[in-house]
């Protein structure tokens, strides 16, 4: 006696496909995101410490707002769209890092 098995065969493919379009397929965007993310965050913060080691050369006494909205516009010159939370964030790191930098040397 034989058996056709081509309609099993068929629902296991169709089943392999929806657990593949369903978990693995969102598992690997997820990771290449987050590793896209992580890759623009990296260049996001060498931008801001150029521009804010730019802002204090250029503005040195000037108050930290002129000194922000110049880096703010550095970055937006280079097409550089974040929210300005995270950049805020950026600049206050590297103003502490440039901070304790001065006072070590003295």
């Amino acid at each position: 006696m034989k058996y056709d098995i081509t309609p099993i065969i068929e629902a296991l493919i169709m089943l392999f496909s929806t657990i593949i379009t369903i978990f693995i397929i969102p598992k690997i965007s997820k990771i290449l995101q987050e590793k896209l993310t992580a890759e623009q965050r990296e260049n996001l913060g060498r931008w801001v410490k150029v521009a804010v080691d730019a802002a204090e050369q250029l503005y040195g006494s000037k108050t930290g707002l002129q000194k922000k909205e110049y880096v703010v516009n550095f970055l937006l010159s280079k097409g550089i769209v974040v929210d300005i939370d995270e950049v805020t964030a950026l600049i206050e790191s590297e103003v502490y890092k440039l901070t304790n930098e001065k006072s070590n040397k003295l």
